[in-house]
């Protein structure tokens, strides 16, 4: 057999893997819910539970990126879009990230520019962007998080402010770069960010591919990510 053979073998096994990982994972944070809903309501909401919600998702999103991942090396990850309520969308990723939210502390709100503001994307796999987005954002603000939906020329841009400190100077002046390398200070890899801008690339319209940017200060001042989606 031949070592591009072997290596063809082993990616398969990791993703595997990853999702057998995923699954006892959920199986995990389900268990524990259960388990949080018969404490005392004395007992909930701690900042231990808030660490553990935390993390919980924190590792759901990087199996789900992981497995994104390997499906576009392979080719196997399908566009799937169809028109939704950009209301209801971004309603959706902030309930799947309520328990977070409440548990560290942080208040989360949206806006959408028009009411009628089309939005025409793969649901899943830009709700996995957003969601991704969502999580490291949680992590760095200081009390709010901020979503907002509008239209740029003949483009949607949904984006995600925190008031943290915001991205490292390096992140924002090299972000074509996307995979950066561990720093050793936040374990940020810079895979987020290429995959959210692979994500962003599937979705086209008249030839003109979506994207991503990162910059500092918005509304909150923070960190500001925007995904561009044609």
């Amino acid at each position: 057999m031949k070592d591009q053979d072997l290596g063809l073998d082993f990616s398969m096994v990791i993703a595997s893997t990853v999702h057998d990982m995923k699954n006892s994972l959920g199986s995990l944070i389900q268990a524990h819910g259960q388990w949080v809903r018969q404490l005392p309501e004395n007992c909930r909401g701690t900042p231990d539970q808030g660490v553990i919600d935390y993390e919980f998702a924190h590792l759901n999103g990087m199996l789900v990126q992981l497995l994104g991942l390997y499906k576009l090396g392979v080719n196997q990850l399908p566009l799937r879009p169809d028109y939704h309520e950009l209301d209801d969308f971004i309603e959706a990723q902030l309930a799947f990230h309520q328990e977070v939210l409440v548990s560290r502390g942080i208040s989360a709100r949206f806006t959408v520019d028009a009411f009628d503001l089309p939005g025409f994307f793969d649901r899943e796999l830009v709700g996995s962007v957003v969601s991704n987005v969502v999580i490291n954002a949680i992590r760095f603000a200081r009390s709010e998080v901020l979503i907002t939906a509008g239209q740029v020329g003949e483009q949607l841009v949904i984006s995600i402010n925190d008031d943290g400190p915001g991205f490292p100077a390096r992140m924002i002046e090299e972000q074509t770069d996307y995979v950066l390398g561990i720093n050793q200070n936040s374990g940020s890899t810079g895979l987020g960010l290429y995959f959210a801008a692979n994500i962003a690339r599937q979705h086209q319209r008249k030839g003109v591919p979506g994207h991503i940017e990162i910059a500092n200060g918005g509304a909150l001042g923070g960190g500001l990510f925007s995904i561009y989606l044609p």
